[in-house]
């Protein structure tokens, strides 16, 4: 895909990855609407993406509604969607409670369905439209001490799949972005130290200009898988081939992280 003249959503956009992506794509001459529940923020990026700023909630289909409403009536029908939105809170794993899992489980799993579900109907029609969903390196691995995130993220990687094979032949394509440490505010929200620890030891941290670089490239090759990390492919095949090694390891890192056995309740 080449962005040139197309009309591209950004979730998630006001920081981070989605801010870097909103401003590359202007780069590439498309018009950008950059969406975030910081409004400040989701202003300030479309101001240096020269774009239009919604503030939306995407953890509610409802917003994600209003959102594709609201950039239609600016710039038309949507050529390609970034479903960027996350939350690396709460960490912890069946000791967390339900409201905050749903929380996690709308805005990384439901948003993406709420998107597909009103814009790909018309992209068929068109027989032409693009969805980025991002999902994270924890969609192919895990990430220690935060279960809802990795649970999540293998979710919505799943979903990004069963779409992609769907809607094959139609003319609308889907990539899932799994990117690995990034410099971005959502690390610093981290709350626990251990879980901080692990992430900052598996991985060199990249950041988000070098991965809306990587995302340009794996938009115009149409990848559906978009990786930031080379190691991330060769720890997904040493978890496949050998599970137990694998979870060993990361046991291994855990500990040395100083993680401990989550409480039961």
């Amino acid at each position: 895909m080449e962005l040139e003249g197309k009309h591209v959503v950004v979730t998630g956009g006001g920081g981070g990855i989605g801010r870097a992506l909103a401003v590359r794509f202007a780069r590439q001459a498309a018009s950008v609407v950059v969406v975030d529940r910081d409004g400040e923020a989701a202003r300030e990026a479309a101001a240096e993406a020269g774009g239009l700023a919604i503030t939306a909630d995407v953890g509610r289909e409802g917003e994600i509604l209003r959102v594709i409403a609201e950039a239609e009536e600016a710039y038309g029908p949507i050529d390609l969607f970034c479903s960027n939105a996350g939350s690396a809170q709460p960490t912890g794993g069946v000791a967390v409670p339900d409201e905050a899992w749903q929380r996690l489980w709308n805005v990384h799993v439901m948003a993406h369905i709420w998107a597909a579900r009103a814009l790909v109907p018309a992209m068929v029609e068109r027989g032409d439209g693009y969805l980025l969903n991002t999902a994270s390196a924890a969609a192919l691995l895990m990430t220690p001490g935060a279960v809802p995130y990795t649970v999540t993220k293998h979710a919505a990687l799943a979903l990004a799949e069963s779409l992609a094979v769907l809607y094959r032949g139609t003319g609308v394509r889907f990539s899932c972005l799994c990117p690995g440490l990034v410099d971005t505010p959502l690390l610093d929200r981290v709350e626990d130290p251990a879980v901080d620890r692990a992430v900052r030891m598996a991985s060199v941290p990249v950041a988000p200009a070098d991965v809306a670089e990587i995302v340009v490239r794996g938009l115009r090759e149409e990848r559906f898988l978009i990786l930031t990390h080379p190691e991330t492919t060769d720890a997904a095949l040493a978890r496949a081939r050998d599970p137990e090694s694998y979870l060993g390891f990361m046991a291994d890192l855990w500990t040395a992280a100083g993680g401990r056995a989550a409480p039961g309740r």
